[in-house]
């Protein structure tokens, strides 16, 4: 009975300074986002995209995925040789997994060749049956020759048939999000289930670009010689516009002339895809139309850098009393041209918030909003390990805490 004679008058004396401490604790709001980068960008009217004779179109912003305008892009289109981007894909994959090689000899197979090879009607690299042929030599006829019998020896090389490789594709698209889209071979030889959408093949080339840059800069090589045998990139926006630097053409008469093109010009990439049009001279104007319409009218900005502390708010329990705040990828938005300054940051960040959070945890939410609609919602996480406080540490919070809860139920 004595210790707790000399013990009460303890406790009282901490519950009246955490009482009066408490109201001060809990006082602070949701600190507001950091204020948005001044840029000036006066406002401009911006007008329609063009229109033009092709069955689907999309025009794509690389950085933010973001789909600027389009015409059918869900549409089920035949993809001919726009095929060899998921070929592509796919052999740049094996290639990072260390699967395959560059200096890998592949073996030019009787259905290669006949499937693919010269006496076809389709494109080719001219490549001899039973022949072998360095990795990399088949992936630049594939991509800059459009070679059929290329795209069909890689396939065999990395899957050991062609069709299995294809299924080694659709597990690829499923993985992208690629929803309206099945390959049954790796030319885009045409066959009744082999289809894809101008969405699906903006959103492949995205991620091409991204995941494996090294294997895209193939695309923007003009020409290819093997076995004496020059032959010039199919996409000629690349000697028309410096800008352009890739991707993939394809033609067949069921599917059209079709043109897959990015182009970066200063800090922002777009992408065109044009599926179906009537011409090889309709699908490079159309998709030239259509990357300087977005390079006119829209624009691309950088917001808040990752890494960075974008909050630091209190921190309960820990070992710290505050924990830094951030983001794991760098705020990126597309807007129109002259929007800029409409845009609207703000964070939620739950209170209270209770040691221990580790590196990259997901702690709260950075919105960014233009007229009142979301543009971007990205994870605010923690920037670095936030382990618990000693004992007393988290014996003082938690009565501060109490404190807290008792006086929201009283509120309640």
């Amino acid at each position: 009975m004595k210790f707790f004679r000399h013990r009460t008058p303890v406790l009282a004396t901490l519950a009246i300074i955490a009482a009066t401490l408490v109201g001060g604790a809990f006082a602070q709001q949701a600190p507001p986002a950091p204020a948005l980068p001044v840029m000036n960008t006066p406002a401009v009217p911006v007008p329609p995209p063009p229109s033009f004779d092709a069955k689907s179109w999309v025009l794509m912003d690389y950085a933010t995925g973001k789909i600027l305008a389009s015409k059918n892009p869900n549409e089920r289109v035949i993809p001919a040789s726009i095929t060899k981007i998921m070929t592509d894909y796919v052999v740049s994959a094996e290639l990072a997994a260390g699967k395959v090689h560059l200096n890998d000899p592949v073996y030019i197979s009787e259905h290669a060749w006949k499937s693919g090879g010269a006496g076809t009607d389709g494109s080719t690299s001219f490549l001899k049956v039973h022949s072998k042929v360095p990795l990399k030599d088949l992936l630049y006829g594939m991509i800059i020759q459009s070679g059929n019998d290329s795209a069909i020896a890689l396939a065999e090389h990395v899957a050991g048939t062609e069709s299995a490789f294809a299924s080694l594709m659709n597990a690829y698209a499923k993985q992208l999000g690629m929803t309206g889209t099945h390959y049954s071979n790796a030319s885009g030889y045409p066959v009744p289930d082999h289809y894809t959408t101008a969405r699906d093949v903006a959103v492949l080339s995205r991620a091409l670009i991204h995941n494996f840059p090294k294997d895209y800069a193939i695309s923007a090589v003009k020409s290819f010689t093997w076995d004496g045998i020059t032959q010039h990139n199919r996409n000629t926006l690349l000697w028309s516009d410096p800008s352009v630097d890739g991707i993939k053409t394809g033609h067949t008469s069921a599917a059209g002339y079709c043109l897959a093109a990015s182009a970066k010009r200063g800090n922002q990439r777009l992408i065109a895809i044009v599926m179906g049009t009537p011409s090889k001279t309709a699908r490079e104007t159309d998709s030239e139309a259509l990357l300087n319409y977005g390079f006119r009218f829209y624009e691309t900005h950088k917001l808040y850098d990752a890494g960075k502390a974008l909050a630091s708010p209190r921190l309960w329990k820990g070992k710290a009393d505050s924990l830094a705040l951030g983001l794991s990828e760098p705020a990126i938005v597309t807007v129109k041209r002259g929007q800029y300054s409409e845009l609207k940051a703000n964070m939620e960040i739950p209170d209270p918030l209770i040691a221990p959070f580790k590196k990259g945890q997901k702690v709260g939410t950075l919105n960014v909003t233009l007229h009142g609609k979301s543009v971007l919602k990205a994870p605010l996480v923690a920037l670095a390990d936030a382990p618990q406080g000693g004992f007393f540490t988290r014996l003082w919070d938690s009565i501060l805490l109490w404190f807290h809860h008792s006086d929201s139920k009283k509120g309640s």
